[in-house]
């Protein structure tokens, strides 16, 4: 069949200029139209949708206790969504924050598991710090596969998040159990100065929400002040252009997929170092996966991905209080949360494209005459 058959259908052309309004609204009309579309499947599953939606939307803000849980989901995915961001603007796309994650809180674990009687305020830096590094070598395996052997890195990263929780249940189930842990997969708790400390008394929000903000901060100044942030994206927007002027496509795989688990390697490491206080198998949580939604819902944007990771740890908190008010399956926690992610990237599809429908015309015959 001709391809001239299908020539009546409509097509995007690229805006010469998107409009900032627009991508600031793009978000907003996500949530909303995701929250009318979940609310149809509550009426299905047989859920109150008003209950659902109260319990999810409202609740983790009405009281100060659920805003800090709120806070303390906050910084975990705002480190990951960072980091992720600034490969996913270079079109490199590190999938395996998970298994990053987990790795960081494995390093991270290794000093108060061995040195259970260390004491000093040195320990929580420092494991904040092998975390970071654990989670950038491990990165670093993703990033040799693609930079060397040409391979996926979705798939390579993605795989190497499955590996990682198989070390994580190796060391929980052998070498690193608590021998008085009741044969639970766990580690010993780790003793008091290898505690992020606490930010805000009387809630389990730590330090770790101020050095994600930091973080943030410098994420902001890499990708808009930095010549090697303007490598990184002009690699991602125009590769050709980048080549010509002399940019290394490797360098921009092996620096996007390093940031990426460094900052996926510290989360991890602030996680057990905060609210949990040991190593457990519940450490994969999914923050990995989650922070890919937030780097998109906040438009790759340092300062957009700050907002949208509080509304992705509301989401958190509005679903466990949902499972419990409103019976809410863990599964339809999951599918907003899918759903909000699908819902922006048509917005901002229509925000950066415009469907234009071709005009119609007569076709004219050889001889020239009108038929």
């Amino acid at each position: 069949m001709s391809i001239t058959a299908f020539s009546f259908l409509p097509h995007f052309t690229r805006r010469e200029r998107a409009s900032r309004t627009a991508m600031v609204l793009a978000p907003v009309i996500a949530l909303a139209t995701a929250t009318l579309l979940n609310g149809g499947l509550y009426v299905l599953i047989g859920r109150e949708p008003l209950a659902v939606m109260h319990a999810m939307l409202l609740e983790p803000f009405i009281s100060w206790s659920s805003f800090s849980e709120v806070l303390l989901k906050m910084g975990p995915l705002l480190f990951i969504a960072q980091g992720l961001a600034i490969g996913f603007r270079a079109k490199v796309f590190n999938i395996g924050a998970e298994g990053q994650f987990i790795l960081g809180a494995i390093f991270a674990s290794a000093i108060p598991i061995w040195y259970p009687e260390a004491e000093g305020a040195w320990i929580w830096p420092v494991m904040l710090l092998c975390g970071a590094i654990g989670g950038a070598l491990w990165a670093s395996i993703a990033a040799f596969w693609r930079a060397r052997l040409n391979a996926n890195e979705i798939l390579v990263s993605l795989m190497l998040s499955l590996i990682a929780a198989q070390v994580l249940v190796y060391l929980l189930l052998g070498p690193w159990k608590d021998p008085n842990g009741f044969n639970f997969p766990q580690s010993v708790m780790f003793q008091s100065d290898a505690m992020v400390p606490v930010l805000i008394e009387g809630t389990r929000v730590n330090v770790s929400l101020l050095l994600a903000l930091a973080l943030s901060v410098a994420a902001w100044i890499f990708m808009e002040k930095s010549f090697l942030g303007y490598k990184l994206q002009v690699g991602g927007l125009a590769p050709k252009a980048a080549g010509y002027a002399g940019f290394s496509e490797k360098g921009a795989i092996w620096l996007s997929l390093l940031i990426g688990g460094f900052a996926a390697g510290l989360a991890g490491a602030a996680e057990v170092a905060g609210p949990i206080g040991q190593l457990q198998r519940s450490i994969a949580t999914g923050y990995g996966y989650a922070a890919i939604i937030v780097a998109y819902l906040g438009n790759l944007h340092p300062i957009g991905i700050v907002f949208s990771s509080l509304v992705m740890a509301a989401l958190y908190i509005g679903g466990d209080n949902a499972m419990v008010s409103a019976n809410l399956p863990v599964a339809a926690v999951r599918v907003f949360q899918g759903s909000l992610l699908l819902t922006y990237l048509i917005s901002i599809t229509f925000v950066r494209y415009r469907l234009e429908w071709p005009k119609s015309s007569r076709a004219t015959p050889l001889n020239g005459r009108a038929s």
